[in-house]
């Protein structure tokens, strides 16, 4: 018997202390991925009997049972803790006691990596000491479903594994120039005529709530992205106006460029498209785009040039997209949404408010980090995605670049680096689907999870970490998601699916 005398999670700044102190009985785990800020392990330890075993809510417990968030996670992580028991029985002597938890499963992950199976089949845990926090509140991975749609369970299975790396926010890159796969009340023929296919390529309101549902349990927010005004050339199919007709000379090209930043009739759209999206997606924040706008279709247009006359901006497009970009802020800030927006934003000089977070999406280390400087410099919040471009491969271990990422080494104050509020791992899809998602994506992701979670100081060696990824690793095969290998090895149970 054992027990784990309590756990705490205090919401919303993340904070958990979990302490385990297993009071019972040498092989051991090789550690913990992400690795907690402080984790002692010794050589006790104590057999688990899956037939008594059970989860209980601690009587001094914010959360009681009925907490769908922890109930449900209860069941879900009995089966991964004893993965080779069959009949689920929970009810019995041993007891996992939740003190002080808001319904939250962090501490769970902690806790079933710390179990592990020796050879005849008997699971075990060593006596364990932990004290656990994230160094960084917003721990994100971006998947792009535009330029390949990603089928709703190739999602959730993303989503598995990002609960089991503590990563936190599922950044929806739902729409994109190839394809517009979200299914609008409001504007249906955007999908039908948008998406790839507009039965088949679709997300429909009910996948929306499935994903949102899906992740909540996990602890996960979901962010949607609806990029503009670049990245938009699906929207044009269905909606007629919305897009910039080009020029060639003085007569249309027949082509479009950007949204239509001169009519107030995009305004009107746009509000009551972001109107339904606040709806749909319950999270306080929405990622806005505005990244890498081409203004030479805006520059063909009479239309607008006479606008940018009208308005005074001169020849100078960076206002016009200015012009824009605040106006879209605006509608969502009206919508009690809190707007995220890519570094181009910022770049541009445009007037937004304090309270917008940019996105730093561009550059080398050298670039970000005068970037990281300038953002925080000016006040705003930022998140870092820039060196976690994982869509990009080479031959051989680039998670070792992954994990050697220094988020805060820019030039600037202490109060300047409290304004980096995390980063993001980018899967964009130009070469992704759900044939190679998963495998593309980890282990190498987790070195960035680990990097956004843990203290830097402890884990700045990346021939110590290589072990506790590789067995990382091996737990995700046998958890079912399809990790590529980080080098020459073996896992004592491969990968089963295929």
């Amino acid at each position: 018997m054992f027990e784990v005398m309590s756990g705490r999670y205090t919401f919303p700044k993340y904070n958990l202390v979990l302490f385990f102190f297993l009071q019972l009985g040498l092989q051991s785990v090789k550690g913990v991925w992400p690795l907690p800020q402080s984790f002692t392990i010794s050589s006790e330890r104590y057999p688990l009997n899956p037939q008594a075993f059970y989860f209980a809510y601690g009587k001094q417990s914010a959360a009681q049972e009925g907490c769908s968030v922890l109930d449900e996670a209860f069941k879900r992580y009995f089966s991964l803790i004893f993965p080779d028991y069959i009949s689920g029985r929970f009810y019995s002597e041993a007891i996992f006691i939740l003190l002080y938890t808001l319904c939250l499963s962090t501490g769970l992950e902690t806790f079933s990596q710390l179990v592990y199976q020796e050879d005849f089949g008997s699971y075990f845990v060593n006596k364990t000491e932990i004290e656990d926090f994230p160094r960084f509140q917003f721990r994100g991975i971006l998947l792009d479903t535009s330029r390949h749609y990603l089928p709703v369970r190739a999602i959730l299975k993303t989503l598995d594994a990002m609960a089991f790396s503590k990563f936190n926010v599922f950044h929806w890159h739902i729409v994109d120039d190839p394809s517009f796969p979200y299914q609008s009340r409001t504007f249906p023929d955007l999908s039908a005529k948008g998406a790839f296919h507009p039965m088949t390529h679709i997300y429909t309101q009910s996948d929306v709530r499935r994903v949102i549902s899906y992740a909540r349990m996990r602890g996960i927010r979901v962010l949607p992205e609806f990029d503009s005004p670049g990245h938009t050339q699906s929207w044009g199919k269905g909606q007629s106006d919305l897009l910039t007709p080009c020029y060639r000379g003085s007569t249309p090209s027949g082509t479009f460029g950007p949204v239509n930043p001169a009519l107030p009739s995009t305004y009107k759209f746009m509000a009551t498209l972001f109107k339904e999206v606040s709806s749909v997606f319950p999270d306080s924040y929405i990622h806005l785009g505005g990244d890498e706008v081409n203004f030479s279709c805006w520059k063909s247009n009479p239309d607008v040039r006479a606008f940018m006359q009208k308005m005074g901006f001169g020849t100078d497009f960076t206002k016009l997209e200015a012009y824009y970009m605040e106006n879209i802020v605006n509608i969502t800030t009206a919508l009690n949404k809190t707007s995220i927006v890519w570094q181009d934003v910022f770049d541009y000089h445009e007037r937004i408010p304090k309270d917008t977070v940019l996105h730093i999406w561009k550059g080398d280390p050298a670039s970000y980090e005068a970037e990281l400087s300038r953002i925080t410099k000016a006040g705003y919040r930022v998140l870092l995605a820039a060196p976690w471009y994982i869509n990009h491969i080479s031959y051989g271990q680039d998670w070792r670049n992954y994990y050697t990422v220094q988020p805060l080494n820019f030039s600037g104050t202490e109060e300047q680096k409290k304004l980096v509020i995390g980063g993001e791992v980018c899967m964009w899809g130009e070469y992704v689907d759900a044939t190679n998602l998963t495998p593309r994506l980890w282990p190498r992701a987790s070195a960035a999870a680990e990097r956004l979670w843990s203290d830097e100081k402890q884990t700045s060696n990346v021939d110590k970490a290589f072990p506790r990824l590789q067995d990382f690793r091996c737990k995700l095969l046998r958890r079912g998601i399809q990790a590529e290998p980080l080098f020459v090895g073996h896992c004592k149970h491969e990968y089963q699916g295929v």
